[in-house]
């Protein structure tokens, strides 16, 4: 190795190893920015990761998609804390969300939009057994439908609106 560049890499000091998480709980995160990408701390984001579990290359083709698309979803296999990881996240100049994984009770979100099982049926295009049968306990829905229970929870006008077409006037 030439001596320049031999003092270039001593200046830039020792390399550090970054440990691959092994233990802890599979967590599925949204990352996004709230400010432009300038100011962002990639190397740590990527680091951050790593320490969940993922592998270098996974985690660092995660933050590239971040940065050119502003948003990526991704699951973080080996995660010990989630607030720790978030608030690592963070620091580097990333909004970090979780993906919904609490239950859903179906109830609870028919009564709080004021509806009767065949109006919340109707109108966000449910089959009106499949919702008894939520409701009652009797199945649970599935992912999917626990996206759209989602979705309906926390927009119900904008999928009602989602739901409907206009009349045909010949």
């Amino acid at each position: 190795m030439n001596s320049s560049l031999k003092e270039r890499f001593e200046r830039l000091g020792p390399v550090e190893d970054v440990s691959r998480g092994q233990s802890g709980s599979p967590v599925a995160i949204s990352l996004h920015f709230d400010q432009p990408v300038k100011g962002f701390r990639s190397i740590s984001a990527v680091r951050a990761l790593v320490k969940g579990g993922m592998s270098m290359l996974t985690a660092k083709k995660a933050i590239e998609r971040a940065m050119e698309k502003g948003q990526v979803t991704m699951l973080v296999p080996h995660v010990e804390s989630q607030a720790d990881l978030a608030r690592e996240l963070e620091k580097t100049g990333l909004v970090v969300k979780a993906v919904a994984v609490r239950p859903i009770d179906v109830r609870e979100i028919r009564q709080k939009i004021g509806l009767t099982q065949e109006q919340f049926a109707l109108r966000f295009g449910i089959d009106l057994e499949t919702l008894r049968n939520w409701e009652q306990g009797k199945r649970s829905p599935d992912k999917t439908a626990q996206s759209y229970l989602r979705a309906i929870e926390r927009m119900p006008e904008e999928i009602q609106a989602a739901q409907e077409d206009p009349i045909l006037k010949f």
